[in-house]
């Protein structure tokens, strides 16, 4: 397969590892987290900002993007890369999910997705060739191919009818991305089958079959206790080719992210860090602080005292307290800045320590910087 991925070094007591994916517009080191750009925007960040922080790939929506700005504009600039300034590379999200979330009417056939859109009420087919055709549109680096979403819980029947269209949909993606690509971007398949074993089973060695360039695990953290996602990550992850990059979709919070690099997962996405940095809850070494406490009115100190990145070496709590208070829009940049960079940072020493042979030490000492009393 094209934009081949190398394992570079692995855990001998987890299945954590190291990996490197090479893609057409940069070199992605894993386990690596991707900052949510659905919109061809991480919210309140530049580029730049990326950069500083440690980003090594974003992720846009093929959804939102096909609905605003439109294809027709994001041509005019060969792609999303040169629309939004950002010359790494770019993961897209095939839309299913979306559908599944905020589309209005929807209706899911063989033929693709059927929804009215929640900008302007219009509606639209998505089908699995249209999907791959907008994330060429895009230069994806990396594409995704239509998925079926299902809620949690969901009975057996439902959950074998959504991982059969789903298969069906993986098929007709591929042959669309061989076709209009030349097999250039990366194309990732989804496992889907809910919370069953069995099911999960199927569908990874349905897509397996069929040969992608990556595999993901999609329909995980919709709702399920974490226990419960672990598990069916646990189980599924090796069902999937070793030299193939391992995606958990929509995931999480840290400890998810230690949990399930240890179980073998490559690759994170989730909106969290910067959802909760709008919310006023930054992440800590020590543990989640809610920048609105009253006690941090007078602090002269950082958000956390081990963080190298630019809020934390410039301003304090009391400061950013303020600013959370008084709604400006500097503390949304500040906190967002600060959440990506922690969660870009966990992954980054997570690499190292596996790199080094003491992941298992990393985890541990993780657990016990967490250890309740720390942040507030």
């Amino acid at each position: 397969m094209p934009h081949p991925f190398q394992v570079t070094a692995r855990c001998t007591t987890t299945r954590a590892r190291t990996g490197r994916l090479s893609l057409v517009h940069g070199t992605v080191e894993t386990p690596v987290f991707m900052p949510v750009g659905t919109l061809g925007t991480v919210k309140s960040l530049t580029p730049e900002d990326l950069t500083a922080a440690g980003a090594q790939i974003i992720l846009g929506n093929t959804y939102h993007l096909y609905l605003r700005p439109g294809c027709d504009v994001i041509d005019r600039f060969s792609g999303l890369h040169r629309f939004m300034n950002w010359d790494g590379p770019i993961l897209t999200d095939s839309g299913g999910f979306q559908v599944f979330s905020l589309a209005r009417l929807t209706r899911i056939t063989e033929a693709g997705a059927s929804f009215q859109s929640h900008i302007d009420g219009s509606r639209h087919l998505l089908t699995p060739e249209k999907s791959i055709e907008i994330q060429i549109s895009l230069d994806s680096d990396v594409i995704m191919c239509l998925d079926q979403c299902i809620a949690y819980p969901a009975e057996r029947a439902a959950a074998l009818a959504a991982l059969e269209i789903t298969t069906q949909w993986a098929g007709r993606c591929r042959k669309t991305w061989r076709e209009q690509s030349g097999e250039k971007n990366a194309l990732f398949g989804i496992v889907q089958g809910g919370m069953y074993d069995d099911l999960r089973r199927m569908s990874a060695e349905a897509l397996t079959a069929m040969d992608f360039s990556g595999y993901a695990l999609g329909g995980l953290s919709v709702g399920e206790p974490n226990q419960m996602m672990y598990d069916v990550a646990e189980a599924a992850l090796p069902l999937l080719p070793g030299d193939r990059p391992k995606y958990i979709m929509g995931v999480g919070t840290p400890e998810d992210l230690v949990e399930l690099t240890a179980r073998g997962a490559d690759m994170f996405d989730c909106v969290m860090p910067t959802r909760n940095a709008r919310n006023g809850q930054l992440f800590t070494r020590r543990g989640t602080l809610n920048i609105a406490n009253s006690r941090h009115r007078t602090d002269t100190a950082p958000v956390d005292s081990e963080c190298a990145c630019y809020t934390c070496r410039n301003y304090s709590r009391a400061y950013l307290r303020h600013l959370y208070q008084s709604r400006e829009l500097l503390a949304y940049r500040l906190n967002t800045l600060h959440n990506l960079h922690y969660y870009l940072d966990l992954t980054a020493r997570m690499r190292s320590a596996i790199a080094e042979g003491r992941f298992e030490a990393f985890r541990k000492r993780f657990y016990a910087d967490r250890e309740p009393g720390g942040a507030a």
